[in-house]
């Protein structure tokens, strides 16, 4: 690449003009952690965490997310989003949870910020349900695992 494409000319920031390219379908896969103490798992197993239903409301935040990305993230497009699914999964062996989430879209644009965002911030929630059992918690490793469509091509991950 010669140039960036995010600046004009001057070094001035600018959405990238997409008004020639033709829509394609295009999907994005994210994933993420976030690692925590044995006992917090047991809490959220049990139903007893303060905050309540954990996992159904960081997925539910992770959809919303991706779906406001765009407000976001300074220069990303506003995409027609198709699907969004986020999973949030227990993990004793970390411990803590696994976050995986599936963006998809028929435009001219790809949705890997949209993942990401998705993953993040059910992330962060999952974070603010559990921070008055648990201040040990730890966000990371949050990474784009796969993408389709595109002039770029497929492209998969781990």
């Amino acid at each position: 690449m010669s140039r960036l494409t995010h600046l004009d000319e001057s070094g001035r920031a600018r959405m990238v003009d997409v008004s020639d390219k033709d829509a394609t379908a295009r999907t994005a896969t994210a994933a993420g952690t976030l690692t925590c103490k044995l006992q917090t798992l047991e809490q959220v197993r049990a139903g007893t965490a303060p905050k309540g239903s954990v996992i159904q409301t960081a997925e539910l935040a992770g959809i919303m997310g991706a779906k406001r990305t765009a407000e976001l993230i300074p220069l990303c497009h506003p995409l027609p989003l198709t699907k969004v699914e986020v999973r949030v999964q227990i993990d004793d062996n970390l411990p803590g949870f696994r976050v995986a989430s599936e963006v998809r879209t028929n435009a001219v644009t790809g949705v890997e910020m949209e993942a990401l965002t998705a993953v993040s911030v059910a992330c962060l929630t999952l974070f603010d349900m559990l921070k008055a059992v648990d201040r040990t918690m730890i966000v990371g490793g949050i990474e784009v695992t796969s993408k389709t469509g595109g002039k770029s091509g497929d492209w998969h991950g781990r």
